[in-house]
């Protein structure tokens, strides 16, 4: 697996760098072609919090996760276990899949962890209505919901806006 890691006002020691890639390197295990991959890490800090986020970006499928802890080595360790649980939690429904070389870059040769099979039993409309990022922002709020729905009204798009788990919002905007 190749390795992008990034500090921010967090110095990316040598020592830090190489227990970052050997750990993460155990998920080599479940790709096929694991010098393909690549593990795009930032290491950060919130408060007196170290904050690790590990995305790896495989064809059709963003594998990501993100853990906080005091001690750094604690918090990497947990997000590479994430990642992992995360893989094994899905190897069924990826190999469901896999008639349609959507997951051909997994190796399916581990065990899957049982789970029930999640189905979806809501479906819900929503009219999109044209309004600001703020307003929206306040129509979430006041529902209460952790995400929005709506229509741009500067450029017309589909858009949804969210509550970040450090308490700011971020914004998904559709492209048509």
């Amino acid at each position: 697996m190749v390795f992008n890691i990034r500090g921010n006002k967090v110095e990316v020691t040598e020592a830090i760098k190489a227990y970052v890639e050997k750990r993460i390197g155990r998920l080599d295990k479940y790709f096929e072609n694991p010098s393909e991959m690549k593990a795009n890490v930032l290491l950060h800090t919130s408060g007196v919090s170290q904050v690790v986020e590990v995305t790896i970006p495989a064809p059709k499928v963003i594998l990501r996760a993100e853990d906080r802890d005091k001690d750094l080595m604690t918090a990497i360790d947990s997000v590479v276990e994430k990642l992992e649980r995360q893989i094994r939690k899905n190897k069924t429904k990826m190999k469901h899949k896999m008639h349609n070389e959507r997951f051909n870059f997994m190796n399916m040769d581990f065990e899957a962890e049982e789970e029930e099979d999640k189905k979806i039993i809501k479906r819900k409309t929503v009219d999109v209505k044209p309004m600001s990022e703020e307003e929206a922002v306040l129509q979430m709020d006041l529902l209460g919901h952790d995400f929005f729905v709506f229509k741009n009204d500067t450029d017309g798009n589909v858009t949804v806006v969210y509550k970040r788990k450090d308490g700011n919002y971020g914004v998904i905007e559709a492209n048509e």
